[in-house]
Order: structure tokens, then sequence, then C-alpha cells
């Protein structure tokens, strides 16, 4: 920026002045991962990342870099505004490889560099919801009732934020724009900053008679219920997106996005794995020997479940079609029965007799 360390543009990126343009947008790419203030939180990063911005802006730029290769960094802000030496470059390019939330230059300005007036946001900003459900919910599927607080366009005024029956006007100090300029003169260059109206908070507009229920600002806070349709199958973490449910924002533009992100809470009898589920099932000491038949829960009901004889501890057993369904689609997942064989603890003579007695005639078979 025009405080920036008068240092040398090539030097900065740490490239030759032969470099191509591939190169230096590898170098800023390099330097950005390094030093930006998401990633970077020691004392000084922001400050770097501004300059090898700044260095990136103009070296990038066939026109801006052949003025600072013939003038030097004075010449090329004689010539540009400050914020017009930024625009064009690709950051949100970049940003968007290195996985940084930009979305180009006015994201880029608005969070770093503070300048160019106050420029209403895009949309409004995004919300998150945390939202439990139990495997019951994922196996059905479900509509949830939530309550959201969030930021909504103010019906008294329709988001104007004047009072009802009255208008805003344009700025006088600003003509609309939201900005201002102010001329500074060092040595034989120029500089012009464009900064943010002060008497209209760049807004561009004045409100004579506020909106006495939003007092001007045009949003009012509100607690909204929202209806939100939980596909069966779904997995624990997912995120749903709803469209438009998050904040609004000044001057009209759309509002942000409500992101509900589901946790699934552990069930006491069965276990996930994808589409399956798993249960452990008690199976009588005489059934897992003779064989027999035991009620086995699902999460649709209970169902009989045959036994064969000689059946081990552990032994699992398929019940096809009573897992979870597929969140893609492709019908449903399996059960997976474990046999816990129920060893009795006590027994009196008779039966010991009895047991030895059947398992003496087992072995002699």
């Amino acid at each position: 920026m025009s405080s920036s360390p008068k240092r040398d543009y090539y030097e900065i990126l740490g490239v030759s002045k032969n470099a191509t343009k591939e190169q230096i947008k590898g170098a800023y790419r390099k330097l950005a991962l390094q030093y930006h203030p998401d990633r970077n939180k020691s004392s000084g990063a922001e400050e770097k990342f501004k300059e090898i911005s700044e260095a990136y802006a103009i070296l990038s730029d066939d026109e801006k870099r052949k003025q600072f290769d013939t003038f030097g960094r004075e010449g090329v802000y004689q010539r540009y505004r400050e914020e017009d030496i930024f625009r064009g470059a690709d950051f949100s390019d970049i940003f968007r490889d290195l996985g940084f939330g930009f979305g180009g230059f006015d994201d880029l300005f608005s969070q770093f560099f503070g300048m160019g007036g106050r420029r209403a946001p895009r949309r409004g900003q995004d919300l998150q919801y945390n939202i439990q459900l139990n495997l019951g919910d994922v196996a059905t599927g479900v509509t949830k009732e939530i309550e959201v607080p969030r930021t909504e366009v103010c019906k008294a005024c329709g988001g104007g934020g004047a009072s009802p029956g009255t208008a805003r006007r344009t700025c006088n100090i600003c003509g609309g724009s939201g900005q201002v300029q102010k001329v500074q003169s060092t040595g034989f260059a120029r500089l012009i900053r464009v900064e943010s109206c002060g008497r209209c908070g760049g807004r561009g507009y004045q409100i004579d008679n506020p909106c006495k229920e939003c007092r001007g600002r045009g949003l009012v806070r509100r607690s909204r219920r929202i209806s939100v349709s939980i596909p069966a199958g779904i997995e624990d973490g997912h995120t749903l997106r709803l469209r438009g449910e998050g904040e609004a924002a000044e001057g009209g533009v759309p509002p942000g996005d409500l992101y509900v992100v589901v946790s699934v809470t552990p069930h006491s009898l069965f276990r996930r794995d994808g589409s399956d589920v798993y249960h452990e099932a008690k199976v009588g000491a005489f059934d897992a020997i003779a064989g027999g038949e035991v009620t086995v829960p699902t999460l649709y009901g209970d169902v009989k479940l045959t036994i064969p004889e000689g059946t081990q501890q552990g032994s699992m057993f398929r019940i096809k079609g009573k897992g979870l369904p597929r969140l893609n689609g492709g019908g449903k997942g399996d059960q997976y029965v474990v046999a816990n064989i129920a060893v009795p603890k006590k027994l009196n003579s008779r039966q010991k007799d009895l047991l030895r007695q059947l398992m003496r005639e087992g072995d002699r078979q």
C-alpha cells in the first residue's frame, strides 16, 4: 500500500525482473499461503500479506508492471488510484486454490485493506445450526422445526430505513457514491486515497426520519421457525444447505444461507457402519447347542431369527434389508446380529449330571 516500505516488488516476491506471469503467480501463491492472516497469527504477518498482495497486483498486470519498471513505485501510484491498483488481479482464483474464503476484490479489501469506501456485501452472512438426531430419525427421515435467531428485513420500512411515508435522501457530501477522495502530495507524486464517506458511513444516503422499528438500519433481529427436511440415511456430520435462510443485509442484497450440521447420537442397541447396523443378541446356551429361535429388535420392529445348532460365541447372522437407507438411493443396508451366548452361572447337581451326560454323548459322535 502507499504506506508500505518502498522495496522492489520483484524482491518482495522473490522473482527476477524477467519472471513470467505464471512464475509471479506461483511465487505469490506460495507467500500468500505462508503469510495469510487466517493461517499465520504472528505479528507482522498481516502487513507482510498486504505487501506481497500489492506486489502481485502490480506485477501481474502488464500496464502496471510496465509503469513500475519505467517510473518505479511512485510512478504507479501517480497514475492509478490505490484501489485501482488492486482491482483486476485474480486474488479469488488463488485464494480458492489455497482454501481461503475470499470471493474476490471486494472481500480482500474489506477484510484486510479497509479501502474503497464501504462496499455493500454481495449477500448476507451465512448461519450455522447444529441439530441432533437419533438413529430412528435416520432410518425413516424426518422433518424438524428449528428456531433460528437472525437478521431480517424490516417490514415496517421495507428495508429502506426511513419512517413510513418519508424517504431517504442522497448524501450531499459523497453524492451517493459512499466514497470521498483525499489527495496527498509527496514530492512529485500525487496520491489519491478513496475512503468511506464520514457523513453517511459509506451508504450513499442519509435518513432524516428513521424508522422507529429498525432505527434506520432497515434490518431487525427476529427468531424464525424454519422447517428442515432431513433425508433418510443421512450421515453424522453431514451438512444441509438452506438457501436464503441466513442473515439479511443492507442494500437489498440476497440473504445468506443457513447450514444445518447433523449430529447422530449413539444408539443403545445398534452400532452403525455406513448403511449397515450391528446388534448384539443374547442367545441361550441350549438354543446355541440345539438350535432355536430368538426375537431380535430392528430399527423397524422386532423380527424372529433362526439360530442353527452348534452356534458359537460371536457368530454373525445377516438380516437383509433391515439396515439404514442409502442416502443416494439404492435400497437399504443390512442388519448383522452377533450372537452372545448366555452361559448359565448356577446349575444344580441334577442339571450338571445331565449336561455331563449330554457332552459325553456328543463326544462319542
